[in-house]
């Protein structure tokens, strides 16, 4: 045998891929006391290293996990190339909202949940990755004007400047119509302006998607309620829009039903949230639009918008804590909230139910009475149900109550325009397929149809929406009403 034969062969060495890089934050010291972004994003340096994570499928499943069917893998490539402006054109061909999205997107259900690396490792962290390029090229003045159509001819309604109706306005801009959006508040951005507080999303980035609609020749006209200015028959029998879309969102905050939710003191989610936010109650005395200062605020619910309260009670000066009726593994805000709010020092009463709302004489809330809960069997949401522990009452003292237990659309739309068709939820009826309502010319999505809901879920209706009212207003189809 010759001494070549005897050399053993080395093995291949497999490429060890890098782990998930963590995202750097605010310590939760410091952040409780400030209305600062926590996460501070990534350095190009490290989106490089977590963009090289991406094992670029074949048949990539994250594409079909996201709503809006951004090319993840094609945006996560250019990255890994370290081709920052290439990556970021390549999210704005399918996302209005990139900086928005990579923030409060729950992509750890939605297209990270469907990574082929995260069978057997951490997934890419693609909320991350979108955050940092669209902020790469926000900073830094990179983006170019967005290309458009010739006119058309043709005009548009948008009711509301939320997500989905950004969305809407800014893909029939594009095609070359004229769009023009009217918004019931003092600002447009809807949820993302009044609901969700600075430290999760700037409103600076808000903004600078708003001016992006403008500089596209979108007009946008605030404080200007459809339904009582004018009705949606009229934008198009009067206003001459050759099509309408209703994005007006789920506004109408939903309350417990208990004795004593009329006491001073007493807020709906809504109403604390858009103080902080909208108002901006969080520069008091600058702006003399905060709640009175509580030394204790309890928040009734599990969701983001719950997390989102509770975080916002903690940074004005208050004792923080969540009551919530089910376990942990129940909550539906993102494991990422629960997790910050914990590290502030909310402090969570889980298996908790809300009995009444204490009052002094003066009608001030002074406390709440609650009952301890079990968990029973599963109810039609898939979740365990909670059964109350007889006798287990007791009481939590609180100068404050926020109730944050969902939202429904608000019903002025529906009420001035009959012919609307909606379901028992008080939701408008759609054909999924186009999102065309009873109405023909009439089109809808977001919270306005499927109740409460995500941000990019109402990104992806509308993108269909917009599809559908392009079709329909150059004659190309008739979208059947629903």
């Amino acid at each position: 045998m010759s001494e070549e034969s005897k050399t053993p062969i080395a093995a291949p060495v497999k490429k060890q891929r890098p782990p998930r890089q963590p995202m750097p934050e605010q310590s939760p010291r410091r952040r409780a006391t400030n209305f600062l972004e926590v996460p501070r994003g990534y350095t190009p340096e490290m989106a490089i290293v977590e963009a090289t994570r991406c094992l670029q499928c074949k048949k990539p499943q994250c594409v079909l996990g996201c709503p809006v069917n951004i090319d993840i893998p094609g945006f996560v490539g250019l990255i890994a190339e370290g081709k920052f402006e290439a990556a970021a054109a390549k999210l704005k061909e399918q996302t209005a909202l990139p900086a928005v999205c990579g923030r409060v997107c729950p992509q750890e259900t939605q297209c990270e949940a469907q990574c082929i690396l995260g069978k057997k490792f951490e997934p890419v962290a693609v909320g991350r990755l979108e955050r940092f390029v669209a902020d790469y090229v926000r900073v830094r003045q990179l983006e170019p004007p967005p290309q458009r159509a010739p006119a058309t001819g043709k005009k548009i309604a948008v009711i509301g400047a939320g997500p989905a109706g950004i969305t809407v306005a800014g893909d029939l801009a594009r095609l070359g119509h004229k769009v023009v959006v009217f918004e019931a508040l003092h600002l447009p951005g809807g949820v993302l302006m009044y609901g969700i507080p600075e430290f999760r999303l700037p409103k600076e980035i808000v903004l600078y998607e708003i001016n992006n609609l403008r500089g596209m020749g979108v007009e946008i006209l605030t404080d200007y309620v459809i339904g009582k200015t004018e009705t949606v028959t009229q934008l198009i029998e009067e206003e001459g829009f050759d099509a309408v879309f209703i994005g007006s969102g789920a506004g109408l905050p939903m309350f417990l039903g208990i004795p004593g939710e009329n006491a001073i003191g007493v807020y709906s989610a809504n109403e604390f949230l858009t103080r902080i936010n909208l108002m901006k109650a969080y520069e008091f005395p600058r702006y003399a639009t905060s709640p009175p200062l509580a030394k204790h605020v309890i928040t009734v619910g599990g969701g983001n918008v719950a997390m989102d309260s509770a975080r916002s009670a903690l940074r004005l000066g208050a004792r923080s804590t969540v009551v919530y009726r089910r376990s942990r593994q129940e909550m539906p805000a993102r494991a990422e909230e629960v997790h910050h709010a914990e590290e502030e020092g909310v402090v969570f009463n889980l298996l908790t139910n809300p009995v009444r709302i204490l009052t002094d004489d003066r009608n001030r809330c002074v406390g709440m009475e609650c009952l301890r809960m079990q968990l029973g069997e599963p109810d039609s949401s898939g979740r365990r149900r909670p059964v109350p522990v007889e006798g287990s009452n007791f009481v939590i003292e609180a100068d404050a109550v926020v109730i944050s237990i969902g939202n429904s659309p608000n019903p002025l739309i529906p009420q001035t325009s009959p012919q609307l068709k909606t379901s028992k939820w008080g939701t408008l009826v759609v054909d999924e397929k186009t999102m065309a309502t009873s109405v023909p010319g009439v089109f809808a999505g977001g919270d306005v149809v499927s109740g409460a809901a995500t941000v990019i879920s109402a990104m992806g209706q509308a993108k269909i929406a917009a599809r559908s009212i392009h079709e329909y207003v150059m004659g190309k189809a008739t979208a059947s009403p629903a």
